[in-house]
């Protein structure tokens, strides 16, 4: 997912952020095959193409499947391969929507034991990470709370076929690190609701409306991020409509095509940067019900 604004509206007593913010989808991200093992089996059995993931319960997958069981009353244990692309913090949700997805996929293969509202209000738990519920909902959602609370948004007036590029350093940012770097008195004053009304009627053709409270405190925690999307917003002279940082960073998205082709731009960015990844793809949803979201593709 990425964030098409995002604002922080207080520090809550338990320690947690009250947020404001538009979330949506993207056609990229991990893949999940999941099957049902024997009646005999006593735990989950995952494994990743990515060395060094966990496997164990500090997983969010095997969080959310303990989750799942524990609201059902079904005592079912799944085999789950999970073939990573989402970079570790990235501020795209990758854990989130991989324990989303397997919330979704349990239910599925257990015969639909439970509604789609009744997973929504089961995924309200932040073991499972504050933005699990969010890939609950069909693609584009307003988030209040700490991420939990989900208002499903209309598709957006988006030409079809509209292009972000996703950019990820090759470090990542922790979310405390940036949330401890936050300067209050700095943060937007901007309405959230005139941004969300802004983004409902003109979708992406405004500039007004992309706003992210974290780019200030992630950009003290790591300098270079500013550079990057200084390159990226004007000084690589790409012509992208917008750049912003989605979530807590530290991957930075650009809305449009880059002057001078793909491969150029992403040729300029490794040039100058340490880059993880460029990745190209489109703002998705799904179709709801008894559908997730179609196998990732990205260029």
């Amino acid at each position: 997912k990425v964030n098409l604004f995002l604002r922080i509206i207080r520090k809550r007593p338990d320690g947690y952020h009250d947020l404001a913010s538009l979330f949506h989808t993207v056609s990229f991200g991990d893949t999940v095959d999941m099957e049902v093992l024997p009646a005999d089996a006593e735990k989950d059995e995952l494994e990743c193409n990515v060395p060094g993931v966990p496997v164990d319960e500090s997983n969010l997958v095997i969080r959310a499947l303990n989750l799942f069981r524990d609201r059902s009353g079904v005592r079912v244990f799944f085999r789950i391969r999970l073939e990573k692309s989402i970079p570790a913090q990235g501020g795209m949700g990758g854990g989130s929507s991989n324990a989303a997805t397997v919330f979704f996929g349990a239910n599925k293969l257990c015969g639909f034991v439970a509604s789609p509202a009744d997973l929504l209000r089961w995924a309200d738990d932040p073991v499972i990470g504050s933005d699990a519920t969010f890939f609950l909902s069909e693609g584009t959602a307003y988030c209040t709370g700490r991420g939990e609370i989900v208002a499903p948004v209309d598709p957006l007036p988006v030409p079809e076929g509209t292009p972000l590029y996703l950019v990820k350093p090759a470090y990542g940012l922790s979310t405390p690190s940036v949330f401890k770097s936050l300067d209050y008195d700095g943060l937007s004053d901007a309405d959230p609701e005139h941004l969300l009304g802004t983004f409902k009627t003109k979708g992406c053709d405004h500039t007004t409306a992309w706003v992210n409270d974290l780019e200030p405190p992630a950009f003290l925690v790591q300098p270079d991020l500013k550079k990057l999307k200084d390159f990226l917003s004007s000084d690589g002279g790409f012509g992208f409509q917008v750049v912003l940082m989605s979530g807590s960073g530290s991957t930075v998205y650009c809305v449009g095509e880059p002057a001078g082709g793909a491969a150029a731009f992403e040729e300029a960015v490794k040039g100058k940067f340490d880059i993880e990844g460029v990745w190209r793809c489109e703002l998705v949803r799904r179709s709801g019900g008894d559908e997730w979201y179609r196998a990732p593709a990205a260029a």
